[in-house]
């Protein structure tokens, strides 16, 4: 497999973007907005827009609205831009019993008991995460159509227990686009072809574009404020990248922070679930529900004594004064107009007291993958996946990844039509976790990204992050695979280390939303959000999109 191709499956999970002839500019204002059919349409305005995990837990607690209430308004908001309007397609399905959940938490709140900041908070989970509930998991694949798992995620049972709603599934790129190199595009999910729930999922920025993927429809929602936040999951760059291209901030934490128990996987050494919202806040709001040990992953027990159950505390507004910030200069240089919003956001940064060491230099192998990450991917993709697939019982559509690819094989008007299916099979011809070809490219993969790179330049210069762009400006996103063209990107070295990695905004390039990376060594997320948040309050670059029909270009 060429070096092209490993690189593209990393692109399209962070580093998508397109040039624009012309320079970056503010959207004018008052633009007519069209449907797909060319139908104008207008957005209606919405009482919750732009509101925090605090915000709407103040109003509830002021009389404001009822749990029931703020329901409602999310699920009409949804049927209002998500399959009319500007049709988003951000939401695959939600939950039928999103109602009497909302009821039941009311009962709570009239009863004197509050179960903490996400009490009756609508949240949307990626298709990926399991629920034993009403709504289905599939990855956004026909091949699950109709699978109920026999157990909750071990996230979405924290988040529950921890009172928050869960509204409903969120499109996503297919099997989180490990599916093919051949073709492919960001957020496009198979299952859409069934009953027209999913299919091709849409910025809200600039309709016409990517919102980036795996985690596409968790970025459009949030965005589009369909829900207070959402979940997503990352391997490499599905968490930062839809969070950059949907003006969001969101968090890829440390292998082992939160559990993927009950998480249709890739690979279990690079795979997250993580929180996207729309503030730093929110995002630590929610990163501390989900913290625990679950024995249905191994890995989370080293994060005793390693995490918090409440990472607002870092939310510091002085939180970079005495920071060292290191600039992973060698991730730049894909489009000079991205870089320049990250000179500024350097300037920034010194201004509000930090110390910007630049540059730091990482080892090249780790530039937007390479074949020791993608050897662990095809060997764990196969081990994983049928472990998942085995856990679902006698009733499971499919029972191992040698059934999926038979299954798309004969179901190719679904499944083939518009993108192969290279990365299952290549997956398929690897061996056991006992192979020696796997043994060495895990090895191998560790040994740059953490001895020989993060934690190498982090620890000989006293660096409390690294910073590099997220991405590049989101490409037009169609069914020809042009989503997947580059623009920049640096999540692959927390990736592969299984480091956490963090993304906030940072501009706009033509009304189109650019994010900034912060990573850092093993669970320093703290640290992270408490750079994050002061270069946010800093600036506030976070601004709502408009649904506009395509980009907007003009030449000041």
């Amino acid at each position: 497999m060429s070096d092209m191709n490993r690189r593209d499956f990393i692109r399209a999970g962070v580093a998508s973007g397109a040039a624009v002839s012309v320079v970056g500019c503010e959207p004018a204002e008052d633009v007519r907005s069209v449907s797909e059919s060319g139908t104008p349409f207008s957005i209606p305005e919405f009482r919750l827009e732009e509101l925090t995990i605090e915000d709407l837990g103040s109003g509830l607690n002021a009389g404001h609205w009822t749990c029931r209430a703020l329901t409602e308004m999310y699920l009409e908001r949804i049927e209002a831009l998500d399959r009319q309007g500007p049709s988003l397609y951000s939401i695959l399905e939600v939950n039928p019993d999103a109602l009497s959940i909302a009821d039941g938490l009311d009962r709570e709140l009239r009863g004197g008991r509050r179960r903490g900041p996400l009490h009756g908070i609508p949240i949307v989970l990626k298709d990926n995460i399991d629920t034993a509930d009403r709504m289905t998991t599939t990855a956004g694949s026909t091949a699950l159509r109709g699978s109920t798992p026999l157990r909750d995620a071990y996230i979405a049972d924290k988040l529950r227990e921890a009172g928050a709603i869960l509204l409903g599934k969120a499109n996503m790129s297919e099997w989180a686009g490990f599916k093919s190199f051949q073709r492919g595009t960001s957020g496009w999910s198979g299952r859409g072809w069934d009953g027209g729930r999913g299919g091709l999922c849409k910025n809200p920025y600039a309709l016409d574009r990517t919102p980036g993927g795996s985690s596409a429809g968790s970025g459009a929602a949030t965005a589009a404020n369909l829900a207070a936040a959402a979940i997503g999951t990352e391997t490499d760059g599905s968490i930062v990248g839809p969070s950059s291209r949907n003006c969001l901030v969101g968090l890829k934490p440390t292998i082992g922070l939160m559990s993927r128990g009950g998480i249709i996987p890739i690979a279990h050494s690079q795979d997250s679930a993580g929180p996207m919202a729309r503030s730093v806040r929110d995002v630590a709001i929610m990163l501390g529900t989900m913290t625990g040990v679950d024995e249905r992953d191994p890995l989370t027990t080293p994060s005793l004594g390693n995490s918090v159950t409440d990472y607002s505390s870092f939310c510091d507004p002085a939180g970079l004064g005495g920071a060292r910030i290191g600039v992973a200069r060698g991730y730049m240089g894909s489009d000079e107009r991205v870089d320049r919003l990250l000179e500024d956001a350097l300037d920034v940064m010194r201004a509000e007291g930090a110390t910007i060491l630049d540059p730091i230099e990482l080892p090249e192998e780790l530039r937007f993958g390479n074949e020791h990450e993608m050897e662990v991917l095809y060997h764990e993709f196969k081990a994983d996946l049928n472990n998942y697939l085995q856990s679902l019982g006698p009733d499971a559509p499919i029972r191992s990844l040698e059934e999926l690819i038979d299954y798309n094989e004969q179901s190719a008007d679904l499944e083939l039509s518009l993108f192969g299916q290279d990365l299952l099979i290549a997956a398929q011809e690897r061996g056991p976790l006992t192979d020696q070809r796997y043994i060495t490219a895990l090895s191998t993969s560790h040994r740059l990204s953490r001895e020989e790179g993060i934690d190498r330049v982090m620890q000989a210069q006293q660096i409390d992050a690294i910073v590099g762009p997220t991405s590049g400006i989101p490409a037009p996103g169609d069914y020809t695979g042009s989503s997947s063209a580059s623009g920049g990107g640096c999540s692959t070295p927390a990736a592969m280390a299984g480091y956490p990695n963090m993304t906030v905004p940072m501009g706009f390039l033509f009304g189109l939303p650019v994010g900034m990376s912060l990573f850092g060594r093993a669970w320093t997320e703290g640290t992270l959000i408490r750079v994050a948040y002061a270069y946010e309050q800093a600036t506030n670059h976070r601004r709502p999109p408009r649904f506009l029909p395509a980009v907007e270009a003009r030449v000041p």
